[in-house]
């Protein structure tokens, strides 16, 4: 895990003014249901889930209790930071949290996780290479293998992941070229000022200001994810000179205001997850995304099991129900990715080619994508090798939020 030197008294002080991120048949789980009937009754227990509505959705948790045999299932849509509030102020409402790994040390050093065995998972086996070998490029610490596990010998896991992926920029191809828009200094051009958007999330808009600033020649900060304190105050600078210049149209932090706010005109560039682009492309109305030069934002969310929790098979088997493939169909037709090769065994092969192997489109027009279209940013493969860096707890966390305050504030 990260060496974050954030404590819990901090750590509590923090939690309730953090900003909102947000935002099959032939699979082994199906056979794996006698298995778990072995070890524990799941029909006797209950999975209550809190999290994204990106991964909380109740045609997922209806299908994961038809197959797996559990009692009962419930979940909760919240942000990251409503989430975080309720599980550290001691509520028991909820079995697991469906967290994203950057914000891990929160319930980590809170003593409020419970890891979870990765031999417990019978689709453990066929997880991407992401989550279990470190990339030479980054310390360990840095990057999503580094912080998923509760152990160096790589045994127990902090969060299983279920969802990834790798963020951009959205943007009006009518309005801007692609030349203009592959690049995070295009948030921050004037030619947009009063057109451009920017995420509420201090730990996603801290980051996307560094290498803006590091292509503008304005800093050379080494990991945009963990900036130091002298580069976090030259970041806020820059990001509060910008908010005073009126560059930003909007400050979004909901998935619906994104959307409208692309798709009516209004903003015509912004940080963006690639589901929102889709869904503007959707209603007919031009949307791109970008494949910036310096690279993308990489995350991954996943089911962390509650410390205390009666029901824990139940998050078990939710988990690995999660690395199956199946609920993985439902979020990669979205424009993300799932964590498990099982993907590719139940998806239909012309939806994986597109979403996995930037292969043309084939069939229908579907939610604005045409006969022969092609991914943003292309395949998987691709996009996996123009990362930047994975979103990160900053070891000078604390006074990131100070410095982002101001910022709201200014």
């Amino acid at each position: 895990m990260l060496k974050s030197q954030i404590n819990r008294r901090s750590l509590l002080k923090r939690s309730a003014g953090m900003m909102a991120l947000a935002m099959g048949g032939g699979t082994p789980f199906l056979s794996s249901r006698a298995a778990y009937a072995q070890g524990a009754d799941l029909a006797g227990q209950q999975l209550r889930t809190i999290g994204l509505s990106v991964t909380v959705q109740e045609r997922i948790l209806e299908e994961f209790k038809k197959l797996s045999g559990v009692g009962s299932t419930s979940g909760t849509a919240a942000t990251f930071p409503d989430a975080q509030t309720k599980i550290l102020s001691g509520s028991k409402d909820y079995d697991c949290w469906e967290i994203i790994a950057e914000r891990l040390p929160a319930i980590v050093m809170t003593d409020n996780v419970e890891p979870i065995p990765a031999a417990s998972l019978k689709n453990w086996a066929n997880i991407r290479d992401t989550f279990t070998t470190p990339d030479a490029k980054w310390d360990r610490a840095a990057q999503i293998v580094g912080q998923i596990w509760a152990d160096e010998a790589q045994s127990v896991l902090n969060m299983v992941p279920a969802v990834y992926n790798y963020d951009s920029i959205g943007y009006n191809p009518d309005v801007l070229s692609e030349e203009e828009a592959n690049t995070w200094t295009s948030i921050f051009d004037p030619k947009w000022k009063g057109k451009s958007g920017l995420n509420t999330d201090p730990l996603i808009a801290f980051g996307q200001a560094i290498m803006a600033m590091n292509t503008l020649g304005l800093s050379d900060v080494k990991n945009p994810g963990n900036p130091t304190a002298a580069e976090i105050d030259e970041a806020a600078a820059f990001l509060v000179s910008k908010k005073k210049e009126g560059q930003f149209r909007a400050l979004w932090g909901d998935f619906g205001e994104l959307v409208n706010l692309m798709a009516s005109g209004e903003m015509v560039v912004s940080d963006a997850w690639q589901p929102a682009v889709m869904a503007v492309k959707a209603q007919g109305k031009p949307c791109k995304y970008a494949v910036p030069k310096e690279g993308y934002r990489g995350w991954a969310i996943g089911p962390s099991m509650i410390a205390g929790t009666t029901n824990r098979e139940a998050v078990i088997a939710y988990a690995d129900y999660w690395l199956s493939g199946e609920p993985g169909i439902t979020v990669s037709e979205q424009g993300y990715y799932s964590p498990s090769t099982n993907i590719k065994d139940v998806m239909a092969p012309e939806k994986y080619a597109f979403w996995y192997e930037g292969k043309p489109w084939v069939g229908a027009e579907e939610r604005g994508i045409k006969e022969g279209d092609l991914r943003d940013g292309g395949s998987l493969e691709e996009r996996s090798k123009n990362v930047a860096y994975w979103h990160q707890w900053p070891d000078e966390y604390d006074h990131l939020i100070q410095k982002w305050d101001e910022f709201l504030n200014a």
